[in-house]
């Protein structure tokens, strides 16, 4: 399909998204802060009471209203940092992990936007890109943690998930968390920025030759001038992976066509390096932006929901120590 075909497309769903999410409670996450981000929001879905604990999780974690506080996750979907695939890498994963008794937060973080990626309007405007994302997903990450109670969600046990952009957005959260984004921007806290863990789905990893996905990187960096070496190696995952990175969930497969499968190898390589705990999976079949989106699973991608929900169970008796 003709990528500026794909992105009107892209701006219609997203348009449909905006009014589906209207009919939810959302949080705009900039809202009363110097920050002038009003489109970046946050979506909750929060799961029923649990019947019975997930494996690893003890009886101190009952609050005071007699339930038992949740994992949590912030999803981002993926979408070359230039639009959001809203629907099979968001509220379809989100809805996933709230039937597991996971709560979900679904990020609308800032990204390039369709008309900026058509007609090139950061020649004469700064638009989004780099750190405008990252300082979204740690505001995200403050947020909810500040939150715990009123979400009935366990502080010790946020995660991110991030699918293709939105993987490598979740992976420098965790890669950067040592880096306040947000106190710069005038916004007062004492929280911790590092995710608990990270599932990075299919995700953009380098910005180096010869795995580079251009579109991510363009929309990233800014088009215009050459791209300065420097601002690649500094976003270059595989580079600044740091030994205490929280553990990872890593899938990819072989026959993606957009963002070539060399990018998790290296994630992979990187993270072994540096003893970081982790699980990778590398699918033969699957290719690319399946989400959760059942009719888009090939008969190997179709495990790697509950490959992640049994990896992120063995993870509970970890947190917080």
């Amino acid at each position: 399909m003709n990528l500026k075909r794909h992105a009107l497309i892209c701006l219609w769903l997203n348009a449909l998204a905006f009014v589906a999410q209207g009919q939810s409670p959302f949080l705009r996450l900039w809202e009363n802060t110097p920050v002038r981000a009003n489109d970046v929001t946050l979506v909750p879905y929060l799961p029923s009471q649990l019947s019975t604990l997930p494996n690893g999780m003890s009886d101190s974690s009952i609050n005071l209203n007699g339930h038992h506080p949740t994992p949590a996750i912030i999803v981002c979907p993926g979408g070359s940092y230039c639009w959001h695939d809203y629907e099979t890498e968001g509220t379809c994963v989100a809805e996933w992990l709230q039937g597991k008794g996971i709560a979900a937060f679904l990020l609308k973080y800032r990204v390039l936007g369709i008309g900026p990626y058509v007609f090139h309007t950061r020649l004469i405007s700064r638009g989004h890109k780099y750190p405008d994302a990252l300082c979204d997903i740690q505001r995200a990450i403050q947020y909810v943690r500040e939150h715990a109670a009123h979400f009935n969600i366990n502080p010790k046990q946020l995660g991110v998930m991030g699918f293709s952009a939105g993987g490598h957005l979740c992976m420098s959260a965790a890669a950067y968390a040592s880096t306040d984004f947000l106190t710069p921007l005038g916004i007062s806290h004492s929280t911790n920025l590092r995710p608990d863990f990270v599932a990075a789905i299919y995700p953009v990893v380098t910005m180096q030759k010869p795995y580079v996905h251009k579109r991510s990187r363009n929309a990233l960096i800014g088009e215009y001038p050459t791209h300065r070496q420097i601002m690649c190696d500094s976003l270059s995952l595989e580079l600044h992976i740091p030994y205490d990175c929280p553990p990872v969930f890593l899938i990819n497969c072989m026959d993606d066509p957009i963002v070539k499968w060399e990018n998790s190898v290296l994630l992979d390589s990187a993270l072994t390096a540096n003893n970081v705990p982790h699980k990778y999976i590398i699918y033969e079949h699957g290719g690319h932006g399946f989400g959760a989106a059942a009719e888009k699973f090939s008969e190997e991608t179709k495990h790697w929901q509950e490959a992640f929900t049994d990896w992120l169970e063995t993870q509970y008796t970890t947190f917080g120590k």
